[in-house]
C-alpha cells in the first residue's frame, strides 16, 4: 500500500555517520561531561556545525541560567542563531551527545536543520532520572519525572478568539 502515512519513520541511518561525523559528535559529548562537572546542567552537550566550521559548542545550562529550557539543543539553536544572523538554519547540522527530548527536537526542527546526529539514545538518560518527555508527562507513564500540571483547553468565546488570531494574521505570516 503505497503512501500509507500509518508506516513509521526508518530508523537513524546509522551507516552514514562519517569519521567527520563522528569527531563533531566527541565535542557534544567532552560538552556533555563539561555540563557536569562545571554544575552548570545536566549531561548534555550540542555542537552545530556551519559549512564545515563548528560555530557553537555548548551544553545543558539548567541549573546555572535556572532556565528549565536551557537544555544544550536549544541553547545551541539560540546561539547559532545569533552568531549567523537568522533564524532559518537549514545549511547547519547539529550533533547532540543524545537523543534529543521532544522540546529540543522541536527547537531542532523549527530551525530547518539539514542533519541532526546524536550519539545516546533517550533510554540511556532515562536510566538516570531524566525522562522529560512530553507525551510520557502528558499521558502519565513518565517513569521519574511525574507531570504536576492540568492541562485545559478553553472553549467558548475565548477559545474561539484565540483561534480567530490565526485566521485575523494569516496574510502577515506567508512562511511556506
Amino acid at each position: 500500500m503505497g503512501g500509507d502515512s500509518t508506516v513509521p519513520p526508518p530508523p537513524p541511518d546509522l551507516e552514514h555517520v562519517s569519521p567527520v561525523d563522528m569527531s563533531y559528535l566527541q565535542i557534544a559529548v567532552e560538552e556533555a561531561y563539561k555540563a557536569v562537572k562545571s554544575g552548570e546542567g545536566g549531561p548534555f552537550g550540542a555542537v552545530v556545525v556551519h559549512n564545515g566550521e563548528v560555530i557553537v559548542r555548548t551544553h545543558n545550562h539548567v541549573l546555572s541560567q535556572l532556565d528549565p529550557t536551557a537544555h544544550a539543543e536549544v541553547t545551541a539553536v539560540r546561539k547559532a542563531c545569533k552568531v549567523l544572523g537568522k533564524y532559518d538554519l537549514s545549511d547547519c547540522d547539529i550533533y547532540a551527545s543524545c537523543e534529543p527530548c521532544p522540546m529540543c527536537f522541536g527547537a531542532i526542527h523549527l530551525a530547518k536543520f539539514r542533519r541532526l546526529v546524536y550519539g545516546a539514545q533517550a533510554e540511556s538518560a532515562v536510566a538516570i532520572g531524566f525522562d522529560d518527555f512530553i507525551a510520557d508527562a502528558i499521558r502519565g507513564t513518565a517513569k521519574h519525572q511525574k507531570p504536576t500540571i492540568s492541562i485545559l483547553k478553553a472553549m467558548g468565546p475565548v477559545g474561539h478568539a484565540a483561534d480567530q488570531v490565526f485566521k485575523n494574521t494569516a496574510e502577515q505570516f506567508k512562511m511556506y
